[in-house]
């Protein structure tokens, strides 16, 4: 009985209980609420007891009357106790508390107040101990210099580190560029720094290289939303003017809605170079997606081919083909007469048209042009004035929508292949009383009033039976947004009808 109460009273004493309830209740709490580090958490509380049970068997000795022995290996597992401790609070502190206080410090400060308590502990602990730590510390002093010097690379990783984490030089979620290699920072480590590429690579960067040499930080400027200046280059024949190739691309760009572009800064266009017969233009523009660099250069570059091929600008290829087509002539006049056959079919769809002959549907038809729109151009803005064209859509889909004074949308009508809109700007010249953006990619044929004005001027008649069409088309308009009955809407057309006929009348010279 003498043996286990002078065993018991060695290993268990006053502070023993609460220590013990400390680490259960810490553990407990952290698997709770911190499941990521579960198995940290496990092998710690482990740790625990580990040395929880070396102290027992330092009791076991002491009562065996080793006492020298006893007294070593409890100090020796009660600084494994007080380290398990500190591990169990840092990760309480850091992992738990300071985020629900939204602070986010790096893991590297964990780690190094964590190393300091450890370190504390153990000199407090020695010092208890009765160990003269003056004498230990200045005994240890050439073996420290011995051990710098064998890890000089391992320390200049470390201290590294730290210089890049208190300078704010890189933060985790920054996208930095070190040669040829770019991706996003996603962990800053004692010995290194792991970045994430594009092609779904993880690249180690130690923290020595990246304090030696310079490297890019994209994206970041100080008080400026994260964004990063894009160049998307292209040619253009020398035959036609930078201010026109200029404006056309700009105009597009800056009234098209496209994934990850920012509308501030604006995009710019600028003539950069002429050489090898063409002008080499470049636009550049703002991403705010630094992960979504290809798609988004992608999508620009259609809208420029689009926005130049609306103007009648072809790109210019520095290549060389020799074509031999037989029957030269007899080909391309076949070519010709395929796409007129084309432009006839679309137009017959439009009932603006129906009074048309054969004749006249050819006149048309051969001076309709051709305009794509990319996915987001704005094809026509509300209020617009000047614009007298007809659209036929072609392929792809448009959305109709109007805008209100707080700017806000309301979309009215998604228009698809066959259908057409612009007819009072072409007909009356009114201004564009809704807008309409592709939907989709958007082909579309387009014709202007000084094309159509011929076919007036020929035969006037015709202004009769389009006036009949378009305000119809306005009726339904207006029924639609103000929820007009049939009553209501058959009146609105006869009161309109004459109107219209006399604003086309006076808009064509008739």
């Amino acid at each position: 009985m003498d043996f286990w109460n002078s065993a018991m009273s060695f290993f268990w004493q006053g502070e023993s209980l609460l220590v013990v309830m400390m680490a259960l209740g810490l553990a407990a709490m952290l698997y709770q609420f911190h499941r990521e580090a579960r198995s940290s958490i496990v092998n710690t509380l482990s740790f625990f007891l580990a040395c929880l049970f070396g102290q027992f068997i330092s009791g076991l000795l002491f009562a065996m009357s080793f006492t020298q022995a006893a007294t070593t290996l409890r100090e020796a597992f009660v600084i494994g106790s007080g380290i398990a401790l500190i591990r169990l609070w840092g990760l309480l502190v850091f992992r738990l508390i300071l985020p629900l206080a939204h602070v986010s410090p790096p893991r590297i400060a964990e780690d190094i107040f964590v190393i300091i308590a450890y370190v504390a502990w153990g000199l407090v602990r020695l010092r208890y101990a009765g160990l003269d730590l003056g004498s230990i510390v200045a005994t240890s002093a050439m073996m420290t210099a011995v051990v710098a010097f064998a890890m000089q690379d391992t320390l200049g990783n470390i201290l590294g580190g730290l210089a890049l984490q208190l300078d704010n030089s890189i933060e985790i979620g920054d996208w930095i560029k070190v040669d040829d290699i770019s991706g996003r920072v996603v962990d800053i480590r004692w010995r290194s720094t792991l970045v994430e590429t594009r092609n779904w690579e993880t690249v180690v960067f130690p923290n020595s290289q990246l304090m030696k040499n310079k490297f890019l930080v994209l994206g970041r400027r100080a008080e400026q939303p994260v964004q990063w200046r894009r160049w998307v280059w292209f040619n253009v024949s020398l035959g036609t003017t930078p201010t026109k190739v200029v404006t056309a691309v700009e105009d597009a760009i800056l009234h098209a809605e496209i994934n990850n572009v920012a509308k501030s800064p604006a995009a710019s266009c600028v003539l950069m170079e002429i050489d090898k017969g063409c002008a080499r233009y470049a636009l550049r523009y703002w991403l705010t997606d630094l992960a979504a660099d290809d798609p988004t250069d992608a999508a620009v570059r259609w809208h420029v081919y689009t926005a130049l091929e609306r103007v009648g600008i072809k790109l210019a290829v520095e290549e060389q083909n020799v074509h031999f087509i037989k029957e030269n002539e007899k080909y391309e006049e076949a070519v010709q007469q395929r796409e007129l056959a084309r432009r006839i079919k679309t137009l017959r769809r439009v009932e603006l048209f129906e009074q048309l002959s054969e004749d006249e549907f050819n006149h048309v038809a051969s001076r309709l042009k051709y305009a794509p729109f990319a996915k987001g151009n704005v094809i026509t803005k509300q209020g617009t004035t000047g614009q007298h064209w007809l659209f036929v859509i072609l392929s792809g889909e448009a959305e109709i929508y109007l805008e209100g004074a707080n700017g806000e949308r309301r979309i009215v009508n998604v228009l698809s292949k066959g259908d057409f809109f612009g007819e009072m700007s072409l007909m009356t010249g009114a201004p564009r009383r809704a807008s309409v953006i592709a939907k989709t990619d958007v082909e579309c044929y387009r014709l202007d009033k000084v094309d159509f004005e011929q076919v007036l001027q020929a035969r006037p008649a015709i202004a009769e039976a389009i006036s009949h069409v378009l305000v119809e088309r306005v009726a339904q308009l207006d029924s639609a947004l103000q929820n007009l009955d049939e009553a209501s809407k058959h009146n609105e057309i006869h009161k309109q009808h004459s109107e219209v006929l006399l604003t086309i009348k006076r808009f064509f010279g008739l």
